[in-house]
C-alpha cells in the first residue's frame, strides 16, 4: 500500500510538455576537444530553443578545459541571475593517468558547485575512449543535458516555494 499521491509520485518525473520559457540557462564550454565540443554545443543550444529558452536567456562562456569548469560555473552560479547551468565539454581517454585526474577532478567540482551554490547543473562532459565515441554521444548528451536543466529549475522553484 502505498501512501504517497499521484501529486508526489510524478513530480521528480518529465512531464510532455516541460518549458523552459522564462528561465535563463547558462552554458560553460570546455575548449579542449573543439569540434566535439561544438557539436555538444549545437545539440545543447537546440535542446534549450526546443524547451522553450529565449535565444538571449543562453549565454555561453568558453574556458581552456575541463578542470577550469568548475570555476566558471561557481562565478555565474554567484551571480543569483541563472535558474540552471550547463557544463560542456569532453576528455578522451589517452595513455597516462592524465584522463582519470582530469574526469575525475571535473566531476567532482562540478557536483561540489552545485550543492555549495544551489543552483544545478547538468554535467555534459563527455569521457570517452576516443573521438569517435564522442562524435557519436554529442546529440544525445546534449539533449538530455538541456532537459535535465530545465527539469531541476523546475524541480528546484517547487521544492523551494513549498509545492512539495
Amino acid at each position: 500500500m502505498s501512501h504517497l499521491s499521484n501529486k508526489t509520485r510524478n513530480s521528480g518525473l518529465i512531464e510532455s510538455g516541460i518549458s523552459g520559457k522564462g528561465l535563463r540557462v547558462g552554458i560553460v564550454l570546455a575548449s579542449f576537444n573543439e569540434a566535439i565540443g561544438e557539436q555538444l554545443l549545437a545539440a545543447t543550444g537546440k535542446g534549450l530553443l526546443d524547451l522553450g529558452v529565449g535565444e538571449g536567456d543562453i549565454p555561453v562562456l568558453r574556458v581552456p578545459g575541463a578542470l577550469e569548469l568548475p570555476l566558471m560555473l561557481k562565478a555565474l552560479a554567484q551571480t543569483g541571475r541563472f535558474d540552471a547551468l550547463i557544463a560542456l565539454g569532453c576528455v578522451v581517454r589517452g595513455d597516462t593517468y592524465h584522463f582519470e585526474v582530469v574526469s575525475n577532478e571535473s566531476a567532482a567540482g562540478i557536483t561540489r558547485v552545485q550543492l555549495e551554490t544551489g543552483v544545478p547543473i547538468a554535467n555534459g562532459v563527455l569521457t570517452v575512449e576516443n573521438d569517435a565515441q564522442a562524435f557519436a554521444r554529442t546529440e544525445s548528451k546534449g539533449q538530455d543535458c538541456a532537459l535535465a536543466a530545465i527539469e531541476m529549475a523546475h524541480l528546484l522553484r517547487e521544492v523551494r516555494s513549498g509545492v512539495l
